[in-house]
């Protein structure tokens, strides 16, 4: 019998040791589609305080998420004709400009330095082999392999941004269903949890999702106010890519702790190598001012109303969030980070106090 015993505990055993690797695989083979779901919820959660705003003053759901339907189509149309455009040919500008300073001599420092630490790499040879190939299709052959290697990077690349951008579409589509269904969602969401925790626990995960909602607004409203400023400024001082500097500084700035600074470093850099010290200067300063009204004064407004959180632990929050899932992961671990103090605060902390 214990013979028998202890093979039926082993079998057992292994078969759920099977059954968690297979779990794990399964996981990690759809963790590109768990993402684009996870994405999609938070940014319904996002755009819910507007759904409720219409609500409280009367109008029926079904028409609230309407308007904010034809408000992301008239903001794609919106980038499609219009931004877009002004977008690449400023970035045509941009291109040449940089064109510009390697023909100039930019470049040829760079290619001394490199001729002195790496002399054995042919580098006259290597170039003189591409500007053959340029003119000349059938000597692609013939080109060193470090060419190869490029060009199979920029066609990588090219793959990476269509895939992004099939994933951006596929987020914006489930966010849209999520909209539309949240009340359901949430109505068998409660159901699953026993009648006498339902309402505590429908009141803290109300809450939990208002602060989601909030903090997803407060981010995009940052972006939207560093885009705007940085337009104007950039606009003001003469730079002729004050809408490309402006869309880096708006997307950037929706990234948690360091997206407002990298842009800022980035936007100056750019600024400082294609229109020289005399405009990088007013816009370095711009920025540092703006930086510290935004740490000391904007984002502490937005975040004691999105969500009450300590700044150590916002900042660990999405150094860990960040490491994990990249950008998207410094965005969610905010939120998260206060759900989990809300847990401890509204039922744990209790618990241990009734005992």
């Amino acid at each position: 019998m214990k013979i028998r015993n202890g093979f039926l505990l082993g079998l057992v055993g292994g078969l759920g040791v099977l059954l968690a690797l297979a779990i794990g695989v399964a996981v990690q083979q759809i963790s590109t589609v768990l993402v684009w779901a996870f994405a999609g919820i938070f940014l319904a959660l996002g755009v819910e305080p507007v759904i409720q705003f219409f609500i409280r003053r009367g109008v029926p759901r079904w028409a609230a998420v309407l308007v904010i339907f034809a408000l992301i189509l008239g903001i794609a149309v919106g980038a499609t004709w219009l931004i877009v455009p002004t977008i690449v040919a400023q970035f045509a500008v941009l291109v040449q400009s940089i064109v510009a300073e390697i023909e100039g001599g930019a470049f040829e420092s760079v290619l001394e330095w490199v001729r002195e630490t790496f002399p054995q790499f042919d580098v006259d040879g290597s170039l003189q082999q591409l500007s053959e190939a340029l003119s000349d299709f059938n000597t692609w052959s013939s080109l060193p392999p470090w060419v190869a290697d490029i060009a199979a990077g920029i066609v990588g690349g090219a793959v990476q941004v269509v895939f992004a951008i099939g994933g951006l579409l596929i987020v914006l589509v489930l966010m849209l269903y999520f909209t539309g269904s949240m009340p359901a969602l949430k109505s068998g969401m409660y159901r699953l949890v026993p009648a006498s925790s339902r309402p505590k626990f429908i009141e803290i995960a109300e809450q939990i999702m208002r602060s989601v909602g909030r903090f997803v607004l407060g981010q995009g409203a940052l972006g939207l106010l560093n885009g705007v400023l940085s337009f104007i400024v950039l606009s003001i001082v003469g730079s002729e890519l004050a809408g490309v500097y402006a869309v880096i500084a708006l997307i950037a700035s929706t990234i948690p702790l360091v997206g407002t600074i990298s842009a800022s470093v980035v936007i100056s850099l750019l600024v400082l190598l294609l229109d020289g010290p005399q405009t990088a200067l007013p816009v370095a300063i711009w920025y540092l001012i703006y930086m510290q009204l935004e740490a000391y004064v904007i984002s502490p407004q937005i975040m004691n109303r999105a969500v009450k959180v300590p700044g150590v632990v916002v900042v660990l929050a999405a150094l860990i969030g960040g490491t994990l899932l990249g950008i998207l992961g410094a965005l969610v671990a905010i939120p998260i980070a206060a759900a989990i103090q809300l847990i401890l605060k509204e039922v744990v902390i209790p618990r241990q106090d009734s005992k």
